[in-house]
């Protein structure tokens, strides 16, 4: 058990969070929200001991163990692979150290005999005897093959070593599990292998992500870090965001009677309750929704940008044709043979395993950079916004934001554009912050504003959500699956791919895999992996 009693934490003036009591109970998966710069991953700083609050404590169960996801990326670089995954679980790693360096004595005494005896038992009892094998399973589970454990950290690259320090956090079955986004740079594969993972895990997992499809499966209680506070509610992520919207929706109907409000919340728990069972952690999601108390569920602080894509007219039938494109960099291959049309209408993701080739198809077809062979063509009566996986170039001068917007807008009116920023939730005076000084998340809220500007047919979008809090996510996510035109679009968000894609477009070295379908068919369809093994030879 973790207990967190009378927390609070302050810098200067301002206060993060004050007065935080919360209770962390084994056999449950705690997801950690809230709008970038709340506090999140700082509350996580806390509770592994890395950080000092201003007041309170925190208390874990006499010989529990914890375990924390490093985000030192090269702590471990003169450490091997499998090295570094046994030391996670440090007093198992400390007693092999000891134990060796013993047995590696040239006088060993009677005194060191009986210290390595004692040393034999706790290894044994701690699974010692299994400890290699069991680190090198959770390594290829994880997309590290065993050719890679005998090598330095080192020397392998940023998205390996992602996966080596996750194994690490995991190793050993540790009591208490801080997870702060484990999802960044996992592929759907091993993603779905985690969530396996976290589903059958008997002890206490708190985890920090932006990935909703990845809460929505592993947890059965949500963390909410939200205007000085943090609070505890039971249930995933999509059940406190529909049972929020929902009271907020109550709160603001004034002539629902109160017996009413209380009779169409249970009503909602019913039914959410019922679509739970069909999920990996079922049983303890059902039993934990089932404990819910009707005042615990409470209208959100939450703001949520006002993301609106307007069409300045329809586009005709014609939108987009690609034919044989072809795209390679001095190292290899890109794609190559992609050919297709764009439907009026479709919501076509564009996939692949390498990021490269998605950012160049973007950069080609809105005329950035040149394929080296092929051609694309837009229809007539289209009209194209585009959001970029780099915008820095967009961002190089000190403007202020009311001046950064202005030179995208028609309406060049000072109210217009403040009202504009207020509403992506740049108000008061933030509207003079300079642009050049923005954080990844605001920089995206303004190309979100920028695209808005163009009230265009044809939508591009390359990584949208990377940099974005959850409820921009979400409002982006619901805006575009409303939207009436045409939409491409590149996301590692597996709830916003599922959600908004009617078509999968998979662009290879090889060629192409189009399908009409949703994600969630693609990713489980045989004959896809089956063409995907071909392509990617």
């Amino acid at each position: 058990m973790l207990t967190v009693s009378n927390l609070s934490l302050q810098f200067g003036k301002r206060v993060l969070f004050d007065d935080v009591n919360l209770t962390f109970s084994k056999g449950n998966c705690y997801g950690v929200i809230g709008a970038n710069g709340a506090g999140k991953s700082t509350f996580l700083k806390i509770l592994s001991g890395e950080l000092d609050p201003t007041k309170g404590r925190i208390e874990i169960t006499p010989g529990e163990r914890m375990a924390v996801l490093s985000q030192n990326h090269n702590a471990f670089d003169e450490n091997t692979v499998l090295n570094t995954v046994l030391m996670g679980h440090s007093h198992l790693w400390r007693i092999m150290q000891e134990k060796d360096a013993i047995y590696a004595k040239a006088d060993f005494t009677d005194a060191d005999g009986m210290k390595a005896a004692e040393l034999e038992a706790d290894f044994a009892e701690m699974d010692g005897w299994m400890a290699e094998s069991n680190a090198a399973e959770l390594l290829s589970n994880l997309g590290i093959k065993e050719d890679l454990h005998g090598l330095l950290m080192k020397d392998l690259n940023g998205n390996q070593k992602v996966r080596v320090l996750l194994a690490q956090a995991i190793f050993g079955n540790p009591d208490i599990l801080l997870l702060d986004e484990p999802t960044n740079d996992l592929d759907i594969d091993t993603i779905a292998w985690l969530e396996d993972f976290l589903a059958d895990f008997q002890n206490i997992v708190i985890v920090v992500s932006h990935d909703r499809h990845f809460l929505d499966m592993v947890c059965t209680n949500v963390v909410d870090v939200d205007f000085g506070k943090i609070q505890m509610f039971s249930g995933n992520y999509s059940f406190w965001y529909m049972a929020s919207q929902l009271a907020l929706r109550q709160r603001n109907d004034k002539n629902k009677k109160a017996e009413q409000k209380r009779e169409e919340l249970l009503d909602f728990i019913r039914r959410f309750s019922a679509n739970a069972s069909k999920s990996r952690q079922a049983t303890s999601r059902k039993k934990a929704l089932e404990k819910i108390n009707i005042e615990d569920i409470q209208p959100s602080n939450r703001k949520y940008p006002g993301i609106i894509f307007n069409q300045e007219r329809e586009a005709g039938n014609q939108i987009l044709e690609v034919k044989d494109l072809y795209k390679r960099t001095e190292e290899k291959v890109l794609f190559s043979n992609v050919s297709f049309e764009v439907n009026k209408g479709d919501k076509i993701a564009i996939i692949s395993k390498d990021s490269l080739a998605t950012t160049a198809f973007y950069q080609i077809v809105m005329n950035e950079i040149q394929a080296d062979k092929g051609e694309y063509k837009w229809g007539q009566t289209t009209k194209q916004s585009y959001l970029p996986l780099d915008n820095s170039s967009y961002f190089s001068e000190e403007n202020n934001l009311m001046d950064w917007l202005r030179q995208y807008s028609t309406d060049k009116d000072e109210h217009y554009i403040r009202g504009f920023l207020g509403k992506m939730l740049f108000s008061g005076e933030e509207v003079f912050k300079k642009s050049n000084v923005l954080s990844g998340g605001e920089k995206v809220r303004c190309m979100l504003s920028r695209m808005m500007q163009y009230n265009a047919n044809v939508l591009l979008l390359d990584e949208p959500t990377g940099h974005l809090d959850l409820e921009s996510i979400t409002t982006l996510n619901e805006t575009l699956a409303d939207f009436k035109g045409t939409v491409l679009f590149t996301s590692h968000d597996h709830e916003f791919t599922q959600t908004v894609a009617n078509r999968i477009i998979e662009i290879t070295p090889k060629g192409i895999i189009d399908k009409l379908m949703t994600y969630d068919e693609y990713i489980k369809d045989p004959s896809v992996k089956a063409l995907k093994e071909e392509l990617y030879k």
